[in-house]
């Protein structure tokens, strides 16, 4: 923890988990856009075991004090995309 920091709170929180690194990756340039930063965290062994990913997904971390501005961009993203997609299919 950060020295004077609330011992109740983490420092990093996970705001969304993805099924594919992709998608991780395209919320995290998103947030990164923003200047917030991020890491992607998954546990496949390393690397040894990508199979692992599949049950766990792959998180998007960001600091506890980023983590609703962070919400807020990747709301506003999907909304986007959804908006994109509704309007290509008229």
């Amino acid at each position: 923890m950060i020295a004077g920091s609330d011992a109740t709170q983490p420092d990093l929180v996970t705001i969304r988990t993805f099924a594919s690194e992709f998608e991780a990756n395209i919320a995290k340039s998103a947030l990164e856009a923003f200047g917030i930063n991020c890491i992607t965290s998954r546990d496949d062994c390393g690397g040894q075991r990508p199979h692992l990913t599949m049950t766990g997904g792959i998180q998007l971390v960001v600091r506890f004090a980023d983590a609703e501005q962070a919400e807020e961009v990747l709301t506003s993203q999907a909304e986007e995309e959804n908006r994109r997609t509704e309007s290509n299919s008229l």
